[in-house]
């Protein structure tokens, strides 16, 4: 009885020993970050796509590991369209509306513009409605960051759906803004002041922290970001990846591009975020070409405060993320790495070694090694 009195004592050791080991073995990295203000579990943000417009798909994305989820864009052209539609629309309930409004335009000119914008908000609630829904369900189902996205290109009406997003629960908003430079009319100058009118205009309405995401169409882009990181933005993502056109050379006809990115387009996202990492005062977010443990890694030796994955979860699913979170902790566990804290920005180019390394443009320069 002694002898098995001992064996059963020394199994109950061997197994706190082993659970103790394993609770060590968890515990043995910090993988957390600041992002926006809140403490992240980790760097990994599901980026804004149609995968993160259900409650179904952002449960699996939180249970997955995720630090946290972007929602799918509203679009500003969505809503214009929707509310032109819904002013226009046949139906017998808006028809009354219609007929209010002109009604009260023929009997006195005066409330023309007071009735004209209360109809026009009611129309942008009803396009609003179902986005704000989706956010107050996220935050009840959900208890990672719930970020929305405004999807703009005008100053328009974002200061009312950014507040209104505000009070639907959203932790943080992320300003989708990208302006192709084609109009011939308009200088660079001008182009650039849209995007700080829109945010002069948001931050007078909403206290939650908000971020831009913006392209690379600057004619100084380090200085338009960094100005743009004085105006009290939370954080700036680099880069949103647009809607490019294609030609069927078969049908004669326009059509479009891929719509993922690929694994190589990350070295864009990757300069960028090297040269502008530690110099501007708000955090950063890589996006575009993110599809392996390795490019992320990659990006937060550049400095990235955190980064954005959508491409790779189409190819794939969301069950890949526990994986990538895995093959991180290999790598620092390689490089006798604690925390994320401890390689992000290593390699930036505030602190590399050879900063010219991220300016270089010319091949000639690679393969003559003048710098």
């Amino acid at each position: 009885m002694i002898k098995i009195a001992i064996k059963i004592k020394l199994k109950i050791s061997e197994i706190i020993l082993c659970l103790t080991s394993q609770k060590n073995v968890i515990s043995m990295f910090d993988l957390s970050c600041k992002y926006l203000g809140f403490q992240l579990k980790n760097p990994l943000i599901v980026g804004s796509s149609g995968l993160t417009s259900s409650i179904e798909n952002l449960k699996t994305i939180s249970a997955m590991g995720a630090g946290a989820v972007v929602l799918k864009s509203i679009f500003e052209e969505q809503i214009k369209f929707e509310t032109e539609k819904l002013i226009n629309s046949d139906e017998p309930n808006i028809k009354s509306w219609q007929d209010a409004f002109n009604g009260i335009v023929s009997k006195n000119e005066y409330y023309h513009d007071e009735a004209y914008e209360y109809i026009t908000n009611f129309a942008k609630e009803h396009s609003l409605k179902q986005y704000l829904t989706l956010i107050s369900d996220a935050k009840k189902a959900i208890d990672i960051p719930v970020i929305a996205s405004i999807h703009c290109s005008t100053q328009y009406d974002w200061q009312y759906f950014a507040k209104r997003i505000q009070d639907a629960g959203a932790d943080a908003v992320e300003l989708n803004v990208y302006l192709l430079p084609s109009n011939f009319e308009k200088n660079s100058s001008e182009i650039e002041q849209v995007y700080f009118d829109i945010v002069k205009e948001v931050k007078k309405f909403i206290t939650i922290p908000f971020s831009l995401k913006i392209g690379y169409y600057f004619s100084s882009l380090a200085q338009t970001a960094l100005k743009l990181s004085e105006t009290g933005i939370a954080g700036l993502t680099l880069f949103n990846r647009p809607y490019n056109p294609d030609i069927d050379i078969n049908t004669l006809e326009v059509t479009s591009s891929n719509m993922y990115s690929s694994a190589p387009e990350y070295s864009h996202t990757l300069r960028w975020v090297a040269l502008l990492a530690g110099k501007i005062k708000c955090n950063i977010a890589a996006s575009t070409g993110i599809h392996n443990s390795e490019t992320i890694i990659k990006q937060i030796l550049a400095g990235a405060d955190a980064v954005q994955i959508v491409s790779l979860f189409y190819e794939k699913n969301f069950d890949v993320l526990p994986g990538i979170l895995k093959d991180i902790e290999n790598w620092m566990t390689k490089h006798n790495y604690k925390s994320i804290n401890d390689f992000k920005g290593l390699l930036s180019h505030k602190n590399v070694h050879n900063p010219a390394s991220y300016e270089r443009v010319q091949f000639i320069k690679l393969y003559s090694n003048i710098v």
